[in-house]
């Protein structure tokens, strides 16, 4: 069996690297987008707080700190503003008193799934202007892009709205 050479090897990963980056700064506009549309006042970092807790159900403060890949002072003033909002509440762990959990009120709920169908509208009319064999193989490549990554697919969560 012959082995690709490491110079193919890099040529793929930096073609593929370079794909992925420019279909992000689609998405990123898409979701900045999707963002003002609601007419919120929310940064993409605090929508993506939202999200990370919308999918992973109520977290511990430094947890999802860690999920953000912020410092713990970075997400305290990031959750700080979305409760002042009242996109988040803050509770005591049932645990330990000395732990706060957050999770998501009911109205950060509904901006988590009124963002997301537009994102998703928004996505679904790029998609379609895509050749159908296209779509199929892109299909496979993100979804393990995305688990490569960490991140949940569509469908995982408490109500699966981060699409």
């Amino acid at each position: 069996m012959t082995r690709p050479s490491p110079v193919a090897d890099t040529a793929d990963v930096d073609a593929l690297t370079d794909a992925v980056l420019t279909a992000s700064r689609l998405l990123v506009a898409v979701s900045v987008r999707s963002i003002a549309a609601a007419g919120d006042r929310l940064t993409l970092p605090q929508f993506r707080l939202l999200v990370v807790l919308h999918t992973r159900g109520p977290l511990k403060h430094a947890t999802l700190a860690e999920h953000l890949g912020v410092t713990p002072s970075t997400a305290s003033r990031m959750v700080d503003r979305l409760v002042a909002a009242g996109l988040v509440h803050r509770q005591h762990s049932t645990v330990s008193r000395r732990e706060i959990v957050l999770e998501l009120t009911d109205e950060g709920m509904k901006t988590v799934r009124q963002v997301t169908a537009r994102r998703r509208r928004e996505i679904a009319k790029i998609v379609a202007k895509m050749p159908e064999q296209r779509r199929r193989s892109l299909v496979e490549a993100l979804a393990a892009f995305a688990e490569a990554g960490g991140e949940p697919p569509v469908g995982a969560g408490p109500e699966a709205a981060w699409g």
